[in-house]
């Protein structure tokens, strides 16, 4: 995400006060506290929490945020022991601008990105100029426009993270809409469609398997959510049991059969 100076001197400093305190790994008696996205991120941590952790002696506290700023500058102060809502992409872009020492644990499911619309029912019937809405951070933009570029209706320039800037061929002239990701569900009634994420759409009421336009492919996407800790816990007992759990069998079942193919596992 374009984490504004602001922010990135909150994590800085969230940083600093780590590297005051004296703690190193904590108890494995400790509650874990894990941030989350609503859906289905808490859903499926809740899952964890209230059917497997007791055989692992481990408990989980979920602690829910509608955005993708708060999980990881809170998880960088202490606030939180881990957090699960991200993709790696996503993480790269983050430590790469904040420096925040944290590190990818495991994946675990995948929300195919999708493309909605209220007002046409097929790509076809995107009108010229019609008004398309993206993600305005860094990460979630490119996937959006990788995803239009899939279908045909842009092409895009070489580009490692594509912005609306690197499109190279726009033939329906389709005008972008810039908008933080948890906004883009809200944006349907002002555009023509919008590109959003699976866990707002599905929060939103949507059902990307019946409901999208065109949905990215989960078969080698690289953009598997999972779990994230600071460097200072990797090895903790606690975090290596959470791990364990979120990758079984019990919880693979539970979001086939939760979710109706709108999150996949890995």
């Amino acid at each position: 995400m374009r984490i504004r100076a602001a922010l990135i001197a909150a994590v800085l400093t969230g940083i600093s006060a780590l590297s005051a305190c004296s703690s190193g790994t904590s108890s494995a008696a400790d509650t874990l506290k894990v941030g989350v996205s609503p859906v289905p991120h808490a859903q499926i941590l809740k899952y964890v929490a209230d059917n497997l952790a007791a055989q692992k002696g481990l408990k989980i506290e979920v602690v829910e945020f509608t955005d993708y700023v708060q999980p990881n500058t809170a998880l960088v102060d202490g606030s939180l022991d881990a957090n699960y809502f991200q993709t790696v992409p996503y993480l790269a872009t983050f430590t790469k601008e904040s420096g925040a020492k944290v590190e990818w644990v495991q994946p675990v499911h995948v929300e195919p990105l999708g493309l909605y619309s209220k007002k046409v029912k097929k790509l076809d019937e995107l009108q010229n100029g019609a008004k398309v809405a993206v993600a305005n951070d860094a990460t979630n933009e490119a996937r959006g426009l990788r995803l239009l570029e899939a279908n045909g209706l842009i092409k895009l320039k070489q580009a490692d993270q594509p912005t609306v800037r690197d499109i190279a061929e726009n033939p329906k002239n389709l005008q972008f809409v810039p908008l933080e990701a948890a906004q883009l569900p809200r944006s349907l009634d002002d555009t023509d469609a919008s590109v959003i994420n699976g866990n707002y759409a599905i929060d939103a009421g949507l059902k990307p398997a019946t409901d999208s336009l065109a949905l990215e492919k989960a078969e080698g996407n690289p953009n598997a959510n999972g779990l994230v800790t600071r460097t200072e816990l990797k090895d903790d007992k606690r975090i290596r049991d959470l791990a364990e759990l979120l990758g079984s069998q019990q919880v693979k079942d539970y979001i086939k059969q939760t979710f109706d193919g709108s999150v996949i596992p890995v």
